[in-house]
């Protein structure tokens, strides 16, 4: 049967991501919250579309495409955008007919005049447990994870690394940090075990939760608790208080945070599209806030998306407190996975970040590589204008 793509509706858009991440649904891909229609909103300086790819009459993948005409392009007199489908398209990439979806999704874009086409499938590639991380970082001939040998690799994500080169897409240069875009390594945990009784999948408990994590970070929960850090849901006049404690946390590390306009106006689209897809959390001890977090939900997946704490009272454990918070919240959610977002694969006893991953390994954890980032010239010489101007910018900090 021969498949055709058209624009789709935002409510037909979400009815097919509510339907695939849905509690027992067996789709093999991770629908990312960038990928819903709401995301559309909170970047208003991108046009966008929703876009259905139909086997017949039904419905088999959605995407949302941002396109932006870049300062630089139209300095060249050109009026041509890049089209970007950020953690995107939501399809189930273990199909035999990826090729034909692809080819059809950059038959589009060059349609709409797209000079590059950017796509994100949030297809699993390979996996490191905590103890391989942590024999990793010990072993001075290792400074990236990717050196290590990984516990599981995903040979339906390795044969879509290959379509994509046959087909001409392009790893960005950079794909493996920030500055491609969205990172090619995040850090999860899993929310799910398979029973071994019954041999069926089903959610961990708490305490097992907690047993899988390291020695400090039950130790450092357990102080929080004694300390009497207390943690709680807010509302959207909280973000306030949470944005007052991320630039606090900007100032300290050293990154340019955004402005308080973003977060409310990520808070009034994703809560308008479901009232629980963003949640912000508070941790106060004695009244005082220490930490605070934001948190997305989109089916079986959680994300802690931001996170801030204050340089006074660090030594009340606020960060783990409010993080068991939430991976308890996502267990209650029905998430099967608490994704703690981007990590670089350095793990170098001098790299700079480190601390994120030895914090995140702490949870017990894994560190999982994406098949990333991939881009499709469609008109050469604009994207190659374009390139050379995101390799200039690859030196600057990123914003958190």
């Amino acid at each position: 049967m021969s498949i055709h793509l058209r624009r789709i509706t935002p409510d037909e858009h979400l009815g097919f991501i509510r339907e695939v991440s849905a509690p027992g649904s067996t789709f093999p891909t991770t629908v990312s919250f960038l990928q819903t229609p709401a995301w559309a909103k909170v970047k208003p300086e991108w046009t966008s579309e929703s876009l259905g790819w139909f086997e017949g009459t039904e419905l088999i993948g959605v995407g949302l495409v941002l396109y932006r005409l870049l300062p630089h392009v139209s300095r060249l007199g050109l009026r041509s955008s890049l089209a970007y489908l950020p953690e995107g398209p939501v399809l189930d990439w273990t199909r035999p007919d990826v090729p034909e979806l692809l080819t059809a999704l950059a038959k589009h874009a060059r349609e709409r005049g797209a000079f590059g086409l950017r796509i994100g499938p949030t297809l699993p590639h390979q996996s490191w447990g905590p103890e391989t991380i942590k024999t990793a970082i010990a072993d001075p001939a290792i400074t990236r994870l990717s050196q290590a040998t990984a516990d599981h690799t995903d040979h339906a994500a390795t044969r879509l690394a290959n379509q994509l080169r046959s087909l001409g897409w392009k790893a960005p240069k950079d794909g493996e940090g920030f500055q491609a875009g969205q990172p090619k390594f995040n850090f999860q945990l899993p929310l799910t075990v398979v029973d071994e009784e019954s041999g069926e999948r089903r959610q961990k408990t708490p305490d097992e939760l907690l047993k899988g994590m390291n020695q400090l970070w039950r130790r450092n929960i357990k102080k929080a608790d004694k300390s009497g850090v207390e943690v709680t849901r807010g509302t959207r006049d909280d973000l306030a208080a949470f944005h007052t404690a991320y630039l606090e946390t900007a100032a300290r590390d050293g990154f340019t945070g955004r402005p308080l306009s973003y977060f409310q106006t990520m808070w009034d689209a994703l809560t308008d599209e479901d009232p629980d897809r963003m949640r912000v959390y508070l941790a106060r001890h004695e009244g005082e806030l220490v930490a605070a977090t934001t948190w997305v939900g989109v089916g079986r997946h959680c994300w802690y998306s931001y996170g801030a704490s204050t340089n006074a009272k660090r030594e009340v454990r606020g960060s783990n407190a409010i993080q068991w918070q939430m991976i308890q919240d996502s267990l209650a959610a029905g998430g099967e996975v608490y994704d703690l977002r981007g990590i670089t694969e350095g793990v170098a006893e001098d790299d700079p970040e480190i601390g994120l991953i030895q914090f995140k390994v702490g949870t017990g954890g894994q560190a999982v590589s994406y098949v990333g980032e991939w881009d499709l010239p469609l008109i050469w010489p604009v994207h190659r204008a374009f390139t050379l101007y995101m390799e200039r910018r690859a030196g600057k900090k990123p914003t958190a």
